[in-house]
C-alpha cells in the first residue's frame, strides 16, 4: 500500500468575492456556495472554501469543476496546495469583543 505523502496531498482553496446588490446576484451567490458544498468543499471563512484531495490530479477534477459552475460576475481565485504548505499556515485568532448592549428605552 502506497504512504499517502504530505507532499502529493493537495488542498483546494477558493476565494470569492460576489456582488450580492440585486436579487439576481443573490441568487447566484447561493447557487455558488451551494454548488462548492455539494463538491464537497467547507468554509474555511466567509468567502473561502476548502477541500483536501488525494492527488494532484483528483484536486484538477475539482478545480475543473469548480470553473464549471462560476458566476458570470464578481471575482474567483483557485489555488492548490500541498498538505504540507497547508499545514504550515499560521492561524490567528483575535479576542472576541464584548457586546454592548443599548440601554432599554
Amino acid at each position: 500500500m502506497q504512504r499517502l505523502s504530505e507532499y502529493r496531498v493537495m488542498w483546494v482553496m477558493v476565494f470569492f468575492d460576489l456582488p450580492t446588490n440585486t436579487n439576481k446576484e443573490k441568487r447566484a451567490y447561493t447557487i455558488f456556495r451551494k454548488d462548492l458544498m455539494k463538491d464537497g468543499f467547507t468554509m474555511f471563512q466567509l468567502s473561502i472554501y476548502v477541500r483536501h484531495c488525494a492527488s494532484r490530479e483528483n484536486a484538477d477534477v475539482h478545480v475543473k469543476r469548480v470553473k464549471s459552475f462560476m458566476p458570470n460576475s464578481g471575482n474567483v481565485c483557485i489555488m492548490v496546495i500541498t498538505d504540507k504548505q497547508f499545514g504550515n499556515m499560521e492561524l490567528f485568532y483575535g479576542p472576541k469583543e464584548e457586546q454592548i448592549r443599548p440601554p432599554c428605552q
